[in-house]
Formats: C-alpha cells, sequence, structure tokens
C-alpha cells in the first residue's frame, strides 16, 4: 500500500518552481521499496552530498568538471552499466543506483548530475533518444559524457553513433538541449513502466509508475486510459470502466469515434461482473 504522504511530496515537487529531482527520483524508490523511509531518503541525500564534497575545488572548464567526475564516480566509486542492468527494477531507483553502484543510463545520469550540481559543477542531463547522458558548460559549447560507461567523455562522433545505433537517424542539434527535471522523471517512469509491461505478474509496478505519471502537471493525457485499462486487467472493473468513461468524455470533442470505441470498452468491462 502506497503512502499518500510520499506522493504529497512528489507532487508538491512536480509543482514548485525547481522541482528537486534527487528527491522526486526517491520517492519513487519508495514505491518499489517499502523498507525505503525517510530515514532512508535523507541517508541518499546524504550521500549525494558526500560524493560531491569528495570533488576538487577550482575547476573552470566543463572539460575539467566532465572528467573529475568521471573520475570520482566511474574510476574511484565505480559507477557504471551493463546490459543486464537494464532487466531489474533496481536499475531505475536511485536509492539503488547508489548502493549498487549500477543502473541504467538516465539514472547514471541523474546521480553524475545531481553530484556535479552540488558541487556548483554546470551541468544537466541530455536525452539523447535510447540513451541518456550528461552535459557540462554550456549547450552550445558542451562537453557530454556518458555514465553508464563510467563517465566516458564523448566526441562528436562518439555522440552521432549513440543516437544513430538507437534510432538509425543523425543526430540533430535540438537533440543535446538540456533535459528540464520532470522530462526526466517522466522519462523514468515511462522505463518502469516499460520493465513490467514485459512482466504481467507485476502489475502493480506498472499501476504506481502510472499514478506517478499522472500526478506530474504535463503528463500525456492517454496515460488516464491506460490506467483506466491497467483497472480492468487487474479485476477492478467498475473502477476502470468509470475511467474510461471519464476519458471518453475527454476526447469526444476531436475524436468521438475513439471515444464511442472507449465506452463500448467500459460497457464491456461492467460486464465481466455479471
Amino acid at each position: 500500500m502506497y503512502d499518500a504522504s510520499w506522493r504529497q511530496r512528489f507532487a508538491g515537487e512536480a509543482r514548485s518552481g525547481r522541482p528537486d529531482l534527487a528527491l522526486m527520483c526517491l520517492v519513487i524508490g519508495t514505491e518499489a521499496d517499502s523498507a525505503l523511509d525517510e530515514a532512508g531518503v535523507d541517508e541518499a541525500q546524504i550521500e549525494l552530498d558526500r560524493l560531491a564534497g569528495l570533488l576538487p575545488y577550482g575547476l573552470s572548464t566543463p572539460h575539467a568538471w566532465a572528467t573529475a567526475v568521471a573520475d570520482l564516480l566511474g574510476a574511484r566509486h565505480g559507477f557504471h552499466g551493463v546490459p543486464a542492468d537494464y532487466q531489474r527494477l533496481e536499475s531505475s531507483l536511485l536509492h539503488e543506483v547508489l548502493r549498487r553502484r549500477r543502473g541504467l543510463p538516465i539514472l547514471l545520469s541523474v546521480l553524475w548530475t545531481e553530484v556535479a550540481r552540488r558541487a556548483g559543477a554546470p551541468v544537466y542531463g541530455v536525452a539523447l533518444p535510447g540513451h541518456f547522458v550528461v552535459g557540462f558548460g554550456d549547450p552550445d559549447a558542451q562537453v557530454l559524457a556518458d555514465p553508464f560507461a563510467g563517465g566516458r567523455v564523448l566526441t562528436g562522433t562518439d555522440a552521432e553513433l549513440l543516437v544513430a545505433g538507437a534510432t538509425g537517424t543523425p543526430l540533430i542539434p535540438s537533440m543535446l538541449t538540456p533535459a528540464p527535471p520532470l522530462e526526466v522523471v517522466l522519462r523514468i517512469l515511462n522505463n518502469i513502466r516499460a520493465w513490467a509491461a514485459a512482466r504481467p505478474e507485476r502489475s502493480d509496478v506498472a499501476l504506481w509508475a502510472l499514478e506517478l505519471s499522472l500526478l506530474l502537471p504535463a503528463h500525456p493525457a492517454r496515460l488516464r486510459y491506460e490506467r483506466a485499462q491497467l483497472l480492468v486487467q487487474r479485476g477492478e472493473f467498475l473502477t476502470g470502466a468509470a475511467e474510461m468513461d471519464a476519458y471518453a468524455d475527454v476526447v469526444s470533442a476531436v475524436e468521438p469515434t475513439m471515444a464511442e470505441t472507449i465506452r463500448g470498452r467500459a460497457r464491456a468491462a461492467r460486464a465481466m461482473l455479471n
């Protein structure tokens, strides 16, 4: 059972002027791990502060920041990723990434940015298609690093190959812009939902990931319908049907045919009670 107070904090951060990315990621962890309490969240934040305090002073160039953070987190502390990490839910949970020193590219990038930001670095996440990385310095003259590869500094060719390998399309400048924190959080939740979708027995994970996504101020409207479908799949027929009808009301003005199809599915869900 989820803790409503954590969800309230998550929603509050999502609507604040400067959302705390680390805190929002740790709140995601409280949904997955019932043992993660206030003390555990504080401990994780303290560890981020501790790591930031180990970075050298006086760094003045993006390249110096990138190499210093890679030396600290990648070389000295062993944070990195391997393909098997994609099969583990823990790889999407910040407190587990701090513990295991392994994770998905996006979670390792959150770690990199949160540690470097605390030390004063000009740092931000970069949501390359299929592979999240970190940028240092002005976006027009940035230095990119790949935390999944231990913080390896990327050349322009390296970045082009990452994008081409993920999408088969060329790298374009708009792909290199800083990723806003809430977009990072939504992408993390999408990854968790994808993990759960491949494991029907973990529909509980899919449900809380959807419900957190719906707390974000700018979420895709279709998530409401996906939640309704998931409730029906979990046997909550009346609740799911009611949410299908509510979503159909929202889309009826622009997609009347789709709205009628959704209402039909709501009727079918209610009929499953007979």
